[in-house]
Formats: C-alpha cells, structure tokens, sequence
C-alpha cells in the first residue's frame, strides 16, 4: 500500500473522528473562549510509555486550523517516563481545546498499543523469536495500530485477508480436513508464498507437514507440545508460529519452546490507553 494512499485513509479518518466530537459546532468553547486566545500546550504522560501517534496527532490540530507553531516531539517509536513533557507547541486556544479529546483519543489509544507491544518484545528478549499482531483490530484503525506494533519493537502479521494464506479451523472443516485444505491452497499459491495452517495438537501438526505447509500455528498447546513439535519440524525447514491466549506471563516460557512467532491479539484488542494529558496556559 502506497503512503500516498495511507495518508489519504488517514485524512478521511480524522475528519470523521471530528465530525463526531464536534457535530455541527462546539458550543462550550464558542460561549467561553475568545476567537483571538492564544494558548502555550504541553502534552504530559501521567505513566511511563512507548510513544505512537504523535504526527497524527499534530495531524489533528492542523485540521481544525490551530495556527500551530513553535512544535516540539519526540519521534513514534521513542519512550516516554511519567511526569515527561511529550510535547509543545502554541496555538489559537479555540481550536486546541476543540480538538484536544480526539487527539488524545488517538494518540492515547496508539501509544498503549505500542507501550504493551513493548512490554512483550522485552519479556523475550535473548529468545529468537518475534512477537507479532494479528487481524484483531480497530475496524478502519488497522494500518496505525499496526504501525504502532511496529513503533513498540514489534511486527506485522499478515494486513488482511489479501495478503496471506492461513488455513484455520473454520477453513479446515470448510475443506475437508487439513491434507485436503493445504492441497487446495497449494494448487493457486505462488512459488513465492507460503502456506500456514492451525493445528491444535501433534497429529495434526505432523499431518500439516507432510501435506506441504510451510508454516504450523500451534494454537492453544501445551508447552511440552509445543517443543516437541518445534524439533519435530526442525530439519524441514518449517516455521512455526504460537498463538492463543498469550499473556505477559507466559510469553517467555512460550518463547523458550523454540518457536520463530508468537502472534498477540492483545497488542490490539486489549492494550489499555496511555495515560497522557494535555494542559495549556493562556498567552493572550
């Protein structure tokens, strides 16, 4: 996908974020804000964190045409300890204050995908493994919570549906069974992709191979499983990935099975918003 493109989805998404905070006008700030106010701003972190969101957040105020200047961040990606000031910048106060909830929404909910993302990157670090997202995201959030995987040391799975071959339960039963799912796969997949399948236990992990899947998810196994089915697969060239219900305290143990991938829906799904403030002071 072109950036030019991404640009666009994202532009599309922030006025629709607007329009429904705002409505057809912000009647609080219209009552008790001069048009001609002039405000400094500081974006405070109430907590430690990783940062993702901040050019969509500028973004934002832009938009609405707060007459920014003088901005000051750090870059996605970068950390953040609590009591830090993130940012600065100055503007017409009207529209700051006009666009403050939506902006912190964004970078709040972005920054605590990345915060999480980072946290389980660190939980297996010295392990030759990658922790990875999955599909389970915001509807028409997907390319910023995956970019904010990324901001947090993580990586991206497959975007969606177009763009990878995964073979799970649902498509199994669909199929006839794992040998007759991984033939059909195989019959229209180019010699440059790979087929993965789920399986939930090693027959079926051992029937997946021998069909021709190049990559195995072990989805819900037990530890002692899941080792066995790493050096099951160790001298053909399989890659495999575990998934289901990973969790901080666990992801290590997981890591040391021996798998390449641990795929997280909680990086997405669940990672709670940062706590991140945004504070002014009248200049005029």
């Amino acid at each position: 996908m072109s950036q030019d493109r991404t640009d666009r989805r994202t532009r599309k998404l922030i006025d629709m974020a607007l329009r429904e905070d705002i409505g057809m006008r912000d009647l609080t700030t219209e009552l008790t804000v001069d048009p001609a106010s002039t405000c400094a701003v500081r974006l405070v972190a109430k907590q430690s964190g990783v940062l993702s969101g901040i050019c969509l957040f500028r973004t934002i105020f832009d938009h609405i045409s707060a007459e920014m200047r003088d901005w000051e961040s750090p870059e996605d990606g970068e950390t953040f300890d609590e009591g830090q000031t993130i940012a600065t910048f100055s503007g017409l106060t009207g529209p700051v204050l006009t666009g403050e909830r939506t902006a912190l929404n964004f970078l709040q909910h972005l920054s605590g995908v990345a915060s999480v993302t980072r946290q389980f990157v660190d939980a297996v670090r010295g392990h030759e493994v990658r922790i990875c997202d999955t599909r389970k995201t915001t509807p028409m959030m997907r390319d910023l919570e995956k970019a904010a995987v990324r901001h947090g040391g993580g990586h991206n799975h497959r975007h969606a549906l177009y763009d990878g071959i995964l073979i799970k339960e649902n498509h199994i039963r669909a199929a006839g069974g794992i040998t007759a799912a991984v033939t059909k796969a195989q019959s229209a997949a180019h010699h440059l992709m790979n087929i993965e399948i789920e399986v939930t236990n090693l027959a079926e992990c051992e029937e997946a191979i021998t069909a021709g899947a190049r990559v195995i998810m072990l989805d819900n196994m037990s530890l002692d499983e899941m080792r066995t089915a790493v050096e099951s697969g160790n001298d053909r060239g399989i890659i495999f990935e575990a998934s289901g219900n990973m969790t901080l305290d666990r992801v290590a143990d997981v890591a040391a099975t021996g798998v390449n991938v641990i795929s997280v829906g909680a990086l997405t799904h669940s990672a709670p918003a940062a706590d991140i403030s945004l504070q002014i002071d009248i200049q005029s």
